[in-house]
């Protein structure tokens, strides 16, 4: 089974996760992709979405699902995202598709987060995917020497020849080097930087549930 067929897989499957009638908190990535696709065949059975991105916006109204401001709602049953990696307990690290604030935003104002992933993603601890922070632009050169200081090189994120530029209008680091092992208080020691905008440890706001990609099928963990 390719890696796409694996994504469409938990896409679907994500879908017993989403009450009728209800908003349903949307993330961002190639897997929710899949999950949007096959959001599309009960959209009637729902309200609508909230979406994490401009992207996942797009694809969201163009398949016909209302997508409301996070403001304008109050607390979500459900939040359905991918991770870049995910360990035993739900702690994920997230921002690959530079999306991480807002994903960390309707993850906050949901009551369950539903992580979709293929089982590469599974890792015993945090850290080989390089980790995606938010910062300011301003503080770039401070927070490379704060990860440095830690053991991490951070690198500003580049597109088109030029830093990218967040759907907040700020900047991208990628860290690597580091091997998290405490998640919530590396999570909250990074935040509390100032420069940081989000921090892409989810530890805080964790996966309840996670649908894995398997080639013999969805895997169902707990956390």
């Amino acid at each position: 089974m390719t890696q796409d067929e694996l994504k469409a897989l938990v896409g679907q499957a994500a879908l017993q996760y989403v009450t009728p009638g209800e908003i349903v908190g949307v993330g961002t990535g190639s897997t929710v992709n899949k999950f949007i696709d096959a959001l599309a065949s009960i959209k009637d059975q729902i309200a609508g979405a909230v979406s994490s991105s401009e992207a996942s916006t797009v694809r969201l109204k163009a398949l016909g699902i209302p997508v409301f401001e996070a403001n304008a709602v109050g607390e979500l049953s459900v939040y359905i995202d991918g991770a870049d990696e995910i360990d035993a307990s739900g702690h994920m690290v997230k921002g690959g598709g530079a999306a991480l604030t807002r994903e960390k935003i309707v993850a906050a104002q949901s009551r369950r987060f539903v992580c979709i992933a293929d089982e590469s993603k599974l890792v015993k601890a945090l850290g080989a995917f390089p980790l995606p922070v938010e910062v300011i632009p301003m503080a770039t050169a401070r927070l490379v020497r704060q990860f440095a200081a830690l053991g991490g090189h951070a690198s500003v994120r580049v597109k088109d020849g030029a830093p990218l530029v967040t759907d907040n209008g700020q900047h991208i680091l990628d860290v690597t080097g580091l091997h998290i092992t405490d998640p919530l208080a590396f999570e909250s020691e990074v935040n509390q930087w100032p420069g940081v905008v989000t921090v892409g440890v989810f530890a805080h706001q964790k996966a309840h549930v996670c649908l894995l990609g398997t080639p013999s099928g969805v895997k169902t963990l707990t956390f």
